[in-house]
């Protein structure tokens, strides 16, 4: 009897080119994208003079690409259950004004005023999800309706005027204004270098974890029978890959450390990638997306799983509001505008097909550090605004045109 189906752990001898092969064509997704981060990285370290890879740039980078990122979490499993959201960005908008109007005119305190930003995004997240699952109006209509709702609430909480935190009471505004701008505390910082000890123990241990699951991954598909790539093949991907998240870690360790959004960012993917991936909420979306009727003869509460799913998506919007709004230190009646845009566009680059029944949480994330090197890239060059729109437009169309494309294959 063949040892695959006795499930004995093997390795199929001879086959690691094939392995490879059918390894990239698999995720022929995933590696376009990080081959085109890449190139865009390349591109613009010769284009700026190397400024683009400097370490200040690429920490403030990353710190503009967390607000997306985590619209675009959330986004992928509004997409992946066959939906969209447009009403994000207003919803941001609305989310970090309300949580700026608690400090600034109740002077409440950062925990009071943040739980209840949320509560408020709850709240919404709550009203889409009851006409999209109970009243079958489709999410588009939905959605659109709120972005256009929420961005007037905006201006008629806000009076129409920017309001700075500086006028909330000093404590509370200080310690809110750690969550968009803070960094890990340094504990013990060398005498030379000036390393952040804790952001370096944490890169490690996250470097470690990456490779203790990466192992454990490998054991568990020779445990049921899958062909796995040998353990030195094994071990030099998962070093490489190290090394990438490593020197990336080191840029931040030595400039001022890892940023608090950043860690919030990470811990987020992380928790939504085991739900989307290891629970039966997640699997649920999948199939619903994937394949609506099928899913409701298999006996799943359609309406109740996509309830649930715009609540979490509610909430996600006002965490990227409170960062927001605290990277800014104000409550803009700008806040937002063409974020769901840029939501949506990091997670289909990021590998989601708009059909619905197929994304990544962490190929999101990456897409939106995909659109965050853009925004971030063109600045730099002074490129006027207009070649900016054009330019991320038509990388939307082609991230879409591939997809489409690959659906077809």
């Amino acid at each position: 009897m063949n040892e695959a189906v006795k499930g004995t752990p093997s390795v199929k001898e001879g086959g690691v080119k094939d392995l490879i092969v059918d390894s990239i064509k698999h995720n022929t997704k995933q590696y376009t994208m990080f081959i085109a981060l890449i190139a865009i990285w390349v591109i613009f370290t010769f284009l700026t003079d190397s400024v683009f890879l400097t370490a200040r740039n690429l920490s403030n980078l990353f710190v503009q690409t967390v607000t997306t990122a985590i619209l675009a979490i959330g986004m992928v499993l509004i997409i992946v259950a066959g939906h969209i959201d447009l009403s994000v960005g207003s919803v941001l908008g609305f989310a970090g004004a309300v949580c700026a109007m608690f400090m600034i005119k109740l002077e409440w305190g950062v925990v009071p005023s943040v739980l209840a930003t949320l509560l408020v995004g709850l709240a919404i997240g709550t009203w889409h999800g009851f006409w999209v699952a109970y009243r079958k109006v489709p999410a588009f209509i939905v959605s659109l309706a709120s972005m256009l709702a929420f961005r007037g609430l905006i201006i008629g909480i806000t009076g129409g005027q920017t309001q700075g935190l500086e006028m909330a009471p000093e404590a509370a505004a200080n310690s809110f204004k750690l969550i968009g701008q803070g960094y890990l505390p340094t504990i013990a910082a060398a005498a030379e270098g000036h390393v952040h000890d804790t952001s370096l123990y944490c890169s490690v241990a996250v470097i470690a974890l990456f490779v203790a699951s990466g192992l454990r991954k490998r054991a568990a598909r020779m445990k049921y029978g899958f062909t796995v790539l040998p353990l030195n093949l094994e071990i030099l991907r998962l070093a490489f890959l190290s090394a990438i998240i490593g020197t990336f870690a080191m840029i931040m360790v030595m400039y001022l450390g890892i940023p608090w959004s950043v860690v919030l960012v990470l811990a987020l993917a992380v928790l939504f990638s085991f739900i989307a991936g290891n629970t039966r909420f997640g699997r649920h979306l999948y199939a619903i997306g994937g394949n609506p009727e099928a899913a409701k003869l298999s006996g799943i509460d359609i309406p109740r799983r996509t309830l649930a799913l715009w609540m979490i998506m509610g909430v996600m919007t006002a965490v990227a509001g409170i960062v927001y709004t605290a990277r800014l230190n104000a409550a803009t009646t700008s806040a937002g505008q063409n974020a769901e845009l840029d939501a949506i566009a990091a997670a289909v680059i990021g590998g989601t097909s708009l059909l619905g029944g197929e994304g990544t949480i962490f190929g999101a994330v990456i897409g939106a550090l995909v659109m965050a090197s853009l925004d971030n890239g063109m600045s730099l060059m002074n490129l006027d605004i207009t070649f900016q729109y054009v330019i991320k437009g038509l990388i939307l169309l082609l991230a879409v045109w591939v997809d489409m494309a690959q659906r077809k294959k």
